[in-house]
């Protein structure tokens, strides 16, 4: 199998955690791109007529992607266990929530690598930041169970967002007023599935 990636994307993180915690790191084939919603890579438009990543190519030829459909075809594939059946519904919802995060932190990104700064719109930046803080408040407040339940993809998901906001936006400090998700966020960083998938330009 070929993984269309990128290793700035936390998209693509979430699916090499899985990949290292599920043991299949060694089939999957990483087929680095340079992309953007302005600049689309043609590997990337190949795999995925939307331009997106990560994109899976399997064995047959046939590409699956969206981050969350590939994470459960792969730990589906190797019985990972890490969407439970007992808790699915609040795994997923979980990892909704970390997808949110990540899409709001990566398009507050390209605002600023795409548009010139007098091009800048900082009420639209605000209100992405404002769906991450909000996200971010909910779990700290009403998703501690969750967070220290067994190892799930919900979880990785969310390590893999709070990773991509201290790897692009340091300076707006996410920790601040959330004692529980630093704690938590440093535990979870130490694994190794986390340490080797550290985001890189």
């Amino acid at each position: 199998m070929k993984l269309v990636s990128a290793s700035a994307s936390p998209f693509v993180r979430k699916v090499c955690v899985l990949l290292h915690e599920t043991g299949q790191t060694d089939d999957v084939e990483m087929v680095a791109v340079k992309t953007s919603p302005v600049a689309t890579a043609p590997d990337a438009r190949d795999a995925n007529p939307l331009g997106k990543i990560p994109a899976l190519i399997r064995e047959d030829g046939r590409p699956i992607f969206d981050s969350r459909v590939i994470c459960r075809y792969l730990d589906a594939r190797a019985k990972g266990g890490l969407y439970p059946e007992d808790r699915l519904w609040d795994v997923l919802t979980l990892e909704a929530m970390a997808d949110g995060i990540m899409d709001a932190a990566v398009l507050i990104t390209y605002e600023g690598r795409l548009r010139a700064p007098e091009q800048q719109d900082s009420t639209w930046l605000d209100a992405q930041w404002a769906k991450v803080t909000q996200a971010l408040d909910a779990i700290e407040k009403d998703w501690r169970d969750d967070l220290n339940a067994p190892r799930n993809m919900g979880q990785f998901a969310l390590g893999c967002a709070l990773g991509y906001l201290d790897f692009r936006h340091a300076a707006r400090n996410w920790r601040d007023g959330r004692p529980v998700l630093a704690d938590w966020f440093e535990t979870v960083s130490n694994l190794e599935s986390m340490q080797s998938t550290a985001p890189r330009d």
